[in-house]
C-alpha cells in the first residue's frame, strides 16, 4: 500500500489483491487501545475509503489478543499527565467507528483472541466478524465501573437480542468464539489455526462480486438500523446509486443467451 504515513501501533499488510489487512500491534499488552492506535486506525481507514484500490479491510490483533480493550493502566496514569483523556479516547473511538460504517469497503473483524470491553464495542461496528473458536469475547464495562460510550447498548441487542445483551453486560462474563457464533454475535467461528483461511475464503467470495453494489447495500443496511420498516423501504426505493463495475459481466451474460 502506498502511503506517506508511518504508523507506530498498527501494521499494514496486503494478503490478497484488493484486500488491506490492519494488525493491532501492541501484543505485549494484549493490543490494549490507546488514543494513538485509534487515531491511526481512523487515519488508515479514511485513506482507504478515499481510494478504489481495496474492496475489503480486515482488522485483527498481533499475538494472543484482538484487543483487551482500553489501556486501563495508561488511563490511570493520565491523572498524572499521561496520554489519555476521557474525552479524547471517546472521540478517537467514535471517529474510527464512523469511518467503518461510512466507508464503501467491507470491514471484517478477525477476532483471534481476547476481545473485551471497548474492543468488543469496536468489533460490533464491523460489517462482518469471524472469530477463533478459542477467542474470548466479553463486555466487561460493569466489572471496571465504566459506562459504554461507543454504541454497546445500541448495537449488541440488535445482534443478540435484548435479554442476551443484558446478560452479557450485567454479568461481565465472556463467551467463546464458538458460543458467539451460536448466539449471533459473530458470523462464523473456526479453530484458531483455520482463522486466516476462513477470512481469506470470505474475502474471495466478496471479491467476486460488484464492489459498487456491495457499497450501496452496506449503506442501505446501515440506514435500515435507524429507520422503521416503512421508512427503510421508502429509503431503499428512493435512493439512487451509480453502479458501473458489472457492465462487462452483464454484456457477457446477454451475449451468452
Amino acid at each position: 500500500m502506498t502511503t506517506n504515513t508511518t504508523f507506530q501501533e498498527i501494521i499494514i499488510n496486503e494478503p490478497l489483491e484488493g484486500v488491506c489487512e490492519i494488525r493491532l500491534n501492541r501484543p505485549n499488552v494484549l493490543n490494549a487501545l490507546t488514543p494513538l492506535m485509534l487515531k491511526e486506525l481512523a487515519q488508515i481507514t479514511q485513506q482507504i475509503a478515499k481510494g478504489n484500490k481495496y474492496k475489503i479491510v480486515i482488522v485483527r490483533g498481533e499475538g494472543r489478543a484482538f484487543s483487551a480493550g482500553i489501556d486501563l493502566k495508561a488511563m490511570n496514569q493520565s491523572i498524572e499527565g499521561g496520554q489519555f483523556s476521557a474525552d479524547a479516547i471517546l472521540q478517537d473511538g467514535t471517529n474510527f467507528l464512523n469511518q467503518l460504517r461510512s466507508m464503501p469497503q467491507v470491514a471484517i473483524a478477525a477476532v483471534n483472541g481476547y476481545c473485551f470491553t471497548g474492543a468488543t464495542e469496536l468489533m460490533l461496528g464491523f460489517d462482518l466478524i469471524i472469530a477463533a473458536e478459542e477467542a474470548q469475547i466479553g463486555d466487561t464495562h460493569a466489572k471496571w465501573g465504566i459506562a459504554p460510550k461507543w454504541g454497546m447498548t445500541q448495537r449488541l441487542p440488535r445482534m443478540v437480542g435484548i435479554l442476551k445483551a443484558k446478560e452479557l453486560s450485567f454479568t461481565a462474563q465472556a463467551v467463546s468464539g464458538k458460543e458467539a457464533e451460536r448466539i449471533g454475535l459473530v458470523n462464523k467461528a473456526v479453530p484458531l489455526e483455520k482463522l486466516d483461511e476462513a477470512v481469506q475464503e470470505m474475502c474471495l467470495k466478496i471479491l467476486a462480486n460488484s464492489a459498487q453494489t456491495i457499497a450501496a447495500m452496506k449503506q442501505l443496511y446501515n440506514q435500515s438500523l435507524e429507520l422503521n420498516l416503512s421508512g427503510g423501504l421508502q429509503y431503499e426505493q428512493d435512493r439512487r446509486f451509480e453502479i458501473t463495475d458489472r457492465q462487462e459481466f452483464l454484456r457477457d451474460f446477454e451475449n451468452k443467451k
